[in-house]
């Protein structure tokens, strides 16, 4: 029986690990603590129990396949409405909604322009070569989940420490208890700081029209907003480098995306390299809450599943061709953002992030390069989510 997270091929470090194309397309896989869930690879299989309220998203039901030993130790604390079944999840999720509707992220659109530009001009007038992670992807979603949340961006070594541990496969429990405690215990001081002097941001509107009606508890309040602080900069600024070392392999795309004018091919550019790269690559996981059959095979109740998405991504039948990066592909139909009622809340800021970037960056450095060989970058194996630990640029 094959082990899970499988590792991937050092020369192919975008693709998903060989071995994942060998196992059935539902098979048992052992995990970290001995235990054997059902990994799935299969496009329509994955949607199919993304889709199906039997499988539980609830962390603390026996079978659920934890990621690692530190997130099942703080599954009991650190609970947030993503690793909630309905009705608390639809409950909390509701009350985030109007945040992030399509309407609202857009009229964003213009600050995050700004905070693009703003920053390749500081790393232009600054050294060369550059880190583009700390100088550029790391600060843009950072700076703009603080906007948003109404978090002092001033804390940002703070938090980003916290999530460092967090999302990090190998943090020690005891480091990665204390890290999700302080993290919440901050958020929990932000809450009550907005008690007592309103703010007009989405954390100050939470304690407005929930907390201070009874709606919320402040722990709950403080919950969601560690879920949006650490995935609202940790995903995005993992997107932007990865996706930038991906198009400095492939040259041709990176010249029609700088080149275009049509914003239709930036927007298509960042679904297929949301398809493509698949930063989340230790797999959506559910368990059974009773007999489910899938793609013909039984899952019985109480048995745990990992949906290997980046696997899914790359299926043939739903993207011929799948290992080629093509950002003329029709690829909106994509997993990157899970499915069904749990799917991603923050995909429309995350999209418009992701088009202002590669809408401006390689069109205002036209001649950004890597600056240190292919083969000495740094991927993040260690970590949840994938990336670069760091990317040298020079132009």
């Amino acid at each position: 029986m094959p082990s899970f997270p499988m590792a991937r091929a050092d020369k192919c470090p975008f693709d998903p690990p060989p071995q994942m194309r060998e196992v059935e397309r539902i098979s048992r896989v052992k995990i970290w603590d001995g235990s054997t869930p059902w990994l799935i690879t299969d496009y329509d299989a994955q949607r199919s129990v993304l889709s199906d309220q039997r499988f539980s998203a609830d962390t603390r039901k026996p079978g659920f396949p934890a990621t690692s030993a530190s997130l099942l130790a703080r599954r009991e604390h650190n609970r947030a409405f993503i690793s909630m079944d309905d009705p608390e999840h639809a409950k909390q999720r509701k009350m985030l909604t109007s945040n992030f509707m399509i309407k609202r992220v857009e009229a964003m659109r213009p600050r995050v322009q700004e905070i693009v530009d703003g920053l390749i001009d500081d790393m232009l007038a600054g050294p060369k070569p550059a880190d583009l992670v700390t100088a550029f992807a790391l600060p843009v979603p950072s700076l703009v989940i603080c906007e948003l949340l109404g978090v002092p961006y001033a804390d940002h070594d703070f938090f980003q420490a916290c999530s460092k541990k967090l999302i990090a496969r190998d943090t020690p429990v005891d480091e990665a208890v204390k890290a999700s405690d302080d993290l919440r215990e901050y958020l929990q001081n932000l809450v009550a700081t907005k008690e007592k002097a309103p703010t007009d941001d989405l954390l100050g509107r939470l304690v407005r029209d929930q907390v201070l009606t009874g709606e919320l508890t402040r722990v709950e309040a403080a919950n969601m907003g560690v879920l949006m602080l650490v995935a609202g900069h940790e995903t995005t600024a993992n997107m932007i480098g990865l996706g930038t070392l991906a198009l400095l392999e492939n040259p041709e795309q990176l010249a029609e995306l700088r080149e275009t004018e049509d914003p239709k091919l930036v927007a298509n550019a960042v679904e297929e390299l949301l398809r493509y790269l698949n930063i989340v690559h230790s797999g959506r996981r559910r368990v059974a809450t009773e007999d489910v059959e899938v793609g013909g095979q039984l899952i019985r109740a109480g048995e745990g599943v990992i949906l290997a998405n980046d696997a899914g991504n790359r299926d043939e039948a739903q993207f011929p061709d799948p290992d080629r990066l093509d950002i003329h592909r029709q690829a909106r139909h994509h997993v990157a953002f899970g499915f069904g009622v749990h799917q991603c809340l923050g995909q429309p800021l995350a999209r418009m992030e992701l088009q202002v970037v590669y809408n401006t960056l390689y069109r205002r450095i036209p001649t950004l390069k890597l600056a240190v060989p292919f083969e000495d970058i740094r991927f993040k194996h260690d970590m949840l989510v994938y990336g670069v630990h760091s990317l040298p640029v020079t132009w």
